[in-house]
Formats: structure tokens, C-alpha cells, sequence
């Protein structure tokens, strides 16, 4: 079933009642050549188990079935049910649960339903839920891979480098987890509604280990978090607000590291955010 062409989306859609929700940022792909390359970058194989999420109408979920073991979909429009029995009700690997992601216990789904299997995700995820998604699923530690579609704005932010206008708490997060890779953008008219901006797939591949050695994460991250909340203040001015560290604390770190007292927080890399939080706190 070619769940790309509009006259077959519009078809199955019409006879379920279906009515497209703003508030869930559904947009269904109309170009079948996207949710083709993102399977096949989704680095599936015979020993994978595939959590996709928000699979609409299932065009992704049709890809990325005989490309895997088995794949789960959460979905949170129950309003889906029938058109997902009729699109992909029949593949044997795949199963549906209706449902928030952001309230499944992902440890646990992927303890029921990948057994044995190389745990990743795939999907073209809801846009006003991405960074509370990604972050859930990064802090899970149980998928290999993780392969969305998300705004390209977004993307470009995941992947900056320091001193950039896009670089920021959540891009230090996303790397100190991962490694992110922007694949290949999607234009707005490759979906039914179409959205008001460009879409980037990106692929993160999970880290073994952490790209530093830290004293604390948490603190670290503490750190990073007051640095761009106040992004335009110098470092010593911005963390002289967390209340466990004084400005005198912050100079004389940034001395003993060879850094200018008058250095933004926009300007540091994870690893000198890491040498930072040793230096107060080690």
C-alpha cells in the first residue's frame, strides 16, 4: 500500500473520520522516497527491535518492517486506531500501544518487547514534543541508536559548535550522550499539511563511554544550565549565582585552566565545561 500518495491517505482518512490535531503536530509524509531513507539509515538488521514513535498513518512503520526484527509503535492519538489496523494491522513484527510516550517506562518496554535485540528508535517525531522526547530516551541508556526527523532548526542546534548562535545547554547534552549526525533535510511541501519550516533527519549514536571525565555529571550540567541561562554574562557573573560557588571561586578556576575571567559559557566545549566542574568541585 503506497501510504505516501495523497489520494489513498485522503481515502483511508475520510472513510475513519480521521481530522488532523495541530495541538499533536501531526504532519503525514507525502514523498516516498523519506521514510524509505530514513529506514534504511536507521541501522536496522535482523537483530533489531525498533520503537517508532507517533507512526501516523504508517508509512514510516511499513519501511521499517521488514528491515527489522520487531517494531513497537506508541501512539498517542487513539483516533489512529482503525487506520493503523487497516495500514500495518496485518505485519506480524509490528505492534501498536496507544499511549504518551513521555509516560511509558522505556527500560521497561524495551525489557518486554526487545529481548535479544539491538534496542533503537526511529521516527518522525511530533516537533513541540522533541527535545522532552530525545532527552527521555537519551537518559534511558537503552537504545543504540536513535534516527528522527525533527525541524531543521532543531537539528542545526543538536549538532553546533561553541561560539555559535545555535550552540547551547540541550547541544552539550545530546553530545555528552551521543554522537550527532544531521543526515539529510526534508522540505516543508513533502507533507500533508505542510508544515511553515524545513525538516532535517538526524541519527545519534548512543556513546559507550563519556567523551570526558567528570567529577559529577549533575554538576557539570548544573553549570553548563546557569552558563545559558545568562548566556550574555561572563562565566564568573553567570555561576556566581548558584549559590554554592563565588565569583572569586570562578576567576581563580579560569585562571588555573588558562581561560580568560571574561570568557562566556557560549564559548566552551564539553570538555572544558567538564576541567571547570573539576576545578570547583574536584
Amino acid at each position: 500500500m503506497a501510504l505516501t500518495d495523497i489520494s489513498i491517505i485522503k481515502d483511508i482518512l475520510s472513510r475513519h473520520g480521521f481530522r488532523f490535531s495541530k495541538s499533536m503536530g501531526q504532519n503525514f509524509l507525502t514523498a516516498a522516497w523519506v521514510p524509505q531513507q530514513i529506514a534504511e539509515e536507521a541501522m536496522l538488521g535482523e537483530d533489531v527491535g525498533v520503537l517508532e514513535i507517533g507512526p501516523g498513518i504508517g508509512c514510516l512503520t511499513e519501511q521499517l518492517s521488514p528491515l527489522a526484527k520487531t517494531v513497537v509503535c506508541v501512539e498517542l492519538d487513539k483516533a489512529l486506531a482503525p487506520v493503523l489496523k487497516e495500514t500495518v494491522g496485518s505485519f506480524e513484527n509490528v505492534s501498536v500501544i496507544f499511549g504518551d510516550i513521555l509516560k511509558q517506562d522505556l527500560k521497561a518496554l524495551v525489557s518486554e518487547h526487545f529481548s535479544g535485540l539491538r534496542p533503537v528508535v526511529c521516527a518522525n517525531l511530533p516537533y513541540n514534543i522533541t527535545s522532552p522526547v530525545l532527552a527521555e530516551i537519551l537518559e534511558c541508556k537503552a537504545f543504540e541508536y536513535v534516527t528522527v526527523m525533527i525541524q531543521r532548526e532543531v537539528a542545526r542546534r543538536l549538532c553546533a559548535k561553541p561560539g555559535t548562535s545555535d550552540y547551547g545547554a540541550f547541544t552539550l547534552f545530546i553530545n555528552w550522550h551521543t554522537e550527532p549526525e544531521i543526515l539529510f533535510d526534508v522540505s516543508p511541501g513533502c507533507f500533508m499539511p505542510q508544515p511553515k519550516v524545513t525538516s532535517s533527519v538526524i541519527r545519534l549514536k548512543r556513546r559507550e563511554t563519556p567523551p570526558v571525565e567528570v567529577v559529577s555529571v549533575e554538576k557539570m550540567f548544573k553549570i553548563i544550565r546557569a552558563a545559558f541561562n545568562q548566556r550574555r554574562k561572563t562565566l564568573p557573573n553567570a555561576l556566581s549565582g548558584l549559590g554554592d560557588i563565588s565569583k572569586n571561586q570562578v576567576d581563580e578556576a579560569l585562571q588555573s585552566l588558562g581561560l580568560d575571567n571574561r570568557i562566556r559559557g557560549e564559548a566552551l566545549g564539553i570538555s572544558e565545561f567538564a576541567a571547570l566542574t573539576n576545578t570547583l568541585y574536584g
